[in-house]
């Protein structure tokens, strides 16, 4: 079978930092092919050169034996290579069939655009991912899965034959998940090419054929996951089984820090009762979208509950809470809130690692109280979560997804929060990166602190948690020590509820 690109000996360094050293990769037609590694492996640098982004310091590009060279991303868009980035690149104040077209632009036999034919097109590309859009809608108004979409659509109007996705269910749920999985299936046996980049474990032996692993910008192997398991493929990427992840769960919990009782998420929904007590952490689990989420973000008024009461160390939440000062009120009350998306709603990513950190400190206190300096503290934060940053004052956009999470963690922990809320607490992180923020929770706990976490990976839930409340259609159904759950029984016990 002929390949439909190889990049041969690539070696790329930034300054002194050496990103990629002698990285070899075969791109076959009718492959999903993962790409794997730790956060700083090369990955990104290795898609950005085939994508045109950057040129290599030495070694080539080829097809058929013949050198390819791409000067700009549109050279490498020509040549059939399509790219969808973990940040979307799409330009929320212009039309789907305007950023299908960006700078392509068809015209009338008199110059004009040709926008009847750009929106006859890019419905044509829509309706292949079984997609009802109106190529007139706004970016800014589309969600986040149908922007996803619409860069997949985009690469398919170039006919491209190598489609790149970088973290692509990063903010999809499981119904998008599988609208997804299924166009790449369709690619796949149409003879494209998917470099599928994801730090899932599930989603790689789904739907993957073949991995290639990076290790600090060197290529660790190539091989067909068929000859592979997760504990082998992890520890080909980090040096340790899957098991060796997770820390130690507790010996034995104290007392109860989180009461929620006679809880109704919705007006038709069964109450429910749940506790969370100093020394543990505790998920909540079950199929997507059946009230986990709900119920966490109802104690910072991002959801107005039906009824019940919550009970923080022993003081009354009062319900429902304002949307306005929810987060400012559950900090004061000693509870923190690590949300999903922690680039819109948790981190100011133009803003210092110290101002992030800081921010927890300052929101604790009264308004008018004046900010007092919290050097000593962010410096204190910085060395015990192992944030990688030349020092407080690099802004926390250019830091990689562990080292963001870990700054938003350590935003409630310098404050010294003794109750976590987390959603989603290792999104977009990778596998070295989530064993430190496994130890970073078991940490905080063994100091007398709880959490109450959501998360789409079932194993990590089991690994990382001592109980699990299994929730469905809005109300807890059933309850699991972790030491005795498998991803079977939470599924049977979400799907026989």
């Amino acid at each position: 079978m002929t390949n439909l690109i190889r990049m041969s000996n690539i070696s790329k360094a930034f300054g002194g930092n050496v990103a990629l050293k002698g990285v070899s990769l075969e791109l076959m037609p009718g492959t999903v092919h993962a790409l794997m590694g730790e956060n700083g492996a090369g990955k990104s640098t290795l898609m950005k050169i085939l994508a045109g982004v950057h040129r290599p310091d030495s070694g080539e590009l080829s097809r058929n034996g013949q050198k390819v060279d791409f000067n700009h991303p549109k050279d490498a868009l020509d040549f059939g290579i399509s790219t969808v980035f973990q940040e979307l690149s799409l330009l929320a104040n212009l039309t789907i069939a305007e950023n299908m077209f960006l700078g392509r632009e068809p015209t009338s036999r008199f110059g004009r655009i040709d926008y009847a034919k750009m929106a006859t097109e890019t419905t044509r590309a829509l309706n292949e991912l079984g997609l009802d859009l109106d190529p007139g809608t706004l970016v800014s108004e589309l969600s986040i899965a149908e922007r996803q979409f619409v860069e997949i659509a985009h690469g398919i109007k170039a006919d491209a034959s190598i489609f790149i996705l970088d973290e692509p269910t990063a903010a999809l749920n499981a119904a998008d998940v599988e609208v997804l999985n299924t166009n790449i299936r369709r690619l796949r046996d149409a003879g494209k090419v998917i470099v599928y980049i994801s730090h899932r474990m599930d989603e790689i032996f789904e739907i993957c054929d073949t991995v290639t692993v990076l290790k600090d910008g060197e290529l660790v192997a190539t091989q067909s996951l068929s000859e592979m398991t997760p504990d082998s493929l992890i520890a080909m990427m980090v040096g340790r089984e899957l098991e060796d992840l997770f820390p130690e769960r507790t010996a034995q919990p104290g007392d109860v820090l989180l009461t929620v009782e006679n809880f109704r998420i919705n007006p038709d929904s069964k109450p429910f009762d749940l506790v969370v007590r100093r020394g543990e952490i505790v998920a909540l689990a079950g199929l997507e979208g059946q009230g986990q989420q709900k119920l966490l973000r109802s104690l910072v008024g991002q959801h107005t509950p039906a009824g019940g009461t919550v009970t923080i160390d022993g003081r009354p939440l009062r319900l429902p809470v304002p949307i306005s000062t929810g987060v400012r009120k559950l900090q004061a009350m000693g509870a923190g809130f690590v949300p999903e998306d922690r680039k819109e709603e948790g981190l100011f990513l133009g803003l210092s690692i110290a101002h992030n950190i800081a921010i927890g400190l300052h929101a604790s206190r009264p308004e008018m109280a004046i900010a007092k300096s919290c050097r000593q503290v962010v410096d204190a934060t910085m060395g015990s979560m192992n944030v990688k940053a030349a020092n407080a004052a690099v802004p926390v956009g250019s830091l990689s997804g562990g080292n963001q999470q870990k700054v938003l963690l350590g935003r409630y922990l310098a404050a010294n929060t003794n109750l976590l809320l987390i959603e989603e607490p290792t999104r977009g992180v990778d596998i070295g990166a989530k064993s430190e923020i496994y130890k970073l929770l078991r940490d905080f706990t063994a100091g007398g602190g709880a959490v109450l976490v959501l998360s789409r990976e079932t194993i990590e839930l089991i690994g990382l948690c001592d109980r699990i409340y299994i929730v469905h259609d809005n109300t807890v159904v059933d309850e699991i020590h972790a030491s005795e759950a498998t991803e079977h029984k939470i599924l049977n016990a979400a799907l026989n509820a």
